[in-house]
């Protein structure tokens, strides 16, 4: 049996939730977000991905992430960034989708 390209953990606090992510976002994990992040109410709440763990991110994982971003935009919640690595942060700057997001990098999540 194949180990998972991506683990995920889920912190959840009153009016904000943490998800860190471990691994590669492709074709293959984006699933696991989604399922991850779906039953997350977001009205008023910020939702921070934790990216250091992500060691690759491609274009359907781009993808994925533009549309959890749409969402939270739509349920008037706050979506976070934290730690992209420099290949990350490459692709959204290669994209322009780098200022769509929110991005922290050494603050405590």
């Amino acid at each position: 049996m194949q180990t998972p390209a991506l683990t995920i953990e889920v912190n959840s606090q009153p009016g904000h939730t943490t998800i860190t992510l471990t691994g590669e976002l492709d074709l293959d994990t984006n699933p696991l977000v989604t399922q991850a992040t779906d039953p997350i109410a977001l009205a008023r709440h910020t939702l921070t991905l934790d990216l250091t763990g992500v060691t690759f991110i491609d274009s359907t994982g781009l993808t994925m992430l533009l549309r959890l971003r749409q969402r939270v935009n739509t349920e008037a919640g706050h979506l976070e960034l934290h730690g992209a690595r420099d290949q990350a942060l490459n692709l959204f700057e290669l994209t322009g989708t780098h200022t769509l997001f929110t991005h922290r990098t050494n603050s405590a999540i």
